[in-house]
């Protein structure tokens, strides 16, 4: 049997996601700000018509039926959708994936402080177990200037509410996004926000200047500078030092990053530490550049 899926441009999953069915639920990112990611850019934000995701839903079980244990719901911040939505979408995945066990999406803070936690409780209940929110950094000043969409504090109130849900949340940083001028204080504070989100995993990505992004305009007037190989790895050091998380999966396996680490916070914090420190000395050696992505 076959089933051409309706995918509208590129499409983006976490790297947890690889073995995922996608359901792209909504169609581009309802922030679309942030001047680093050009994901999303060439979009035009909207939800998907309910009776056209239920019918992709639908075709892709017959197709793959119990193949299929989990799902993600796309695009950037599927979480935005309403209850409306989300209700059907999760009863008819469970009714046509006899095997699933996770449903996933992208979320900002925003979209789980616009749920009530009643709602929140509503869609664990129904199925939905884990959130994956990009902070990208604790600093402040570094969020103004990325214009993320949420604050220290939103973040962390996001983080509780999911947790109170019965939710998981996977957090992401990224490595840079101060630049060579906030490189420490972004690292630093960006450890006090994964001790204050307290996530279940742990994702650490390195910032690309991507061309045709507000950043990469940034960088050509001299307004954002990269740091270099070594500072990230310092700034990694630090955020792995310092987090406090009670019990997360760690991991820096992603393609942009000069140095794959995996390992659990607080349990592997020295060892992972001590590979740092192997690799700032030039004892260890980087993912060359031809072979990172994004």
């Amino acid at each position: 049997m076959m089933f051409d899926i309706p995918y509208e441009g590129a499409v983006y999953r976490p790297p947890s996601e690889a073995d995922a069915f996608i359901l792209q639920a909504t169609i581009g990112c309802s922030h679309n700000l942030c001047l680093y990611c050009d994901m999303y850019r060439a979009k035009r934000f909207r939800v998907r018509p309910l009776e056209e995701t239920l019918s992709i839903l639908q075709h892709a079980g017959e197709m793959l039926g119990d193949r299929v244990d989990k799902l993600f719901v796309a695009d950037g911040d599927a979480l935005v959708m309403g209850m409306d939505h989300w209700l059907p979408i999760l009863e008819m995945a469970y009714k046509v994936f006899p095997s699933l066990r996770r449903v996933s999406c992208y979320a900002m803070a925003s979209n789980v402080l616009e749920k009530t936690p009643e709602e929140l409780a509503t869609l664990r209940k129904h199925g939905l177990s884990l959130l994956y929110i990009g902070p990208e950094s604790g600093d402040p000043e570094t969020l103004r200037r990325l214009v993320k969409g949420g604050t220290f504090e939103e973040h962390v109130e996001a983080a509780q509410r999911a947790h109170t849900a019965g939710m998981k949340i996977s957090t992401i940083f990224l490595l840079g996004a101060g630049g060579v001028e906030r490189s420490e204080e972004h690292a630093h504070a960006s450890a006090r926000l994964i001790t204050a989100m307290d996530p279940d995993f742990l994702a650490a990505l390195t910032l690309t200047v991507v061309p045709d992004t507000p950043m990469e305009r940034l960088e050509a007037k001299g307004k954002f500078v990269l740091p270099d190989i070594f500072q990230l790895l310092r700034e990694l050091r630090i955020i792995v030092d310092e987090a406090r998380p009670t019990q997360a999966l760690f991991r820096t396996n992603h393609a942009s990053n000069y140095l794959p680490l995996s390992g659990k916070l607080p349990q592997d914090r020295q060892r992972l530490v001590a590979i740092l420190d192997a690799a700032l000395d030039g004892s260890i050696p980087l993912r060359p550049e031809w072979a990172r992505g994004l």
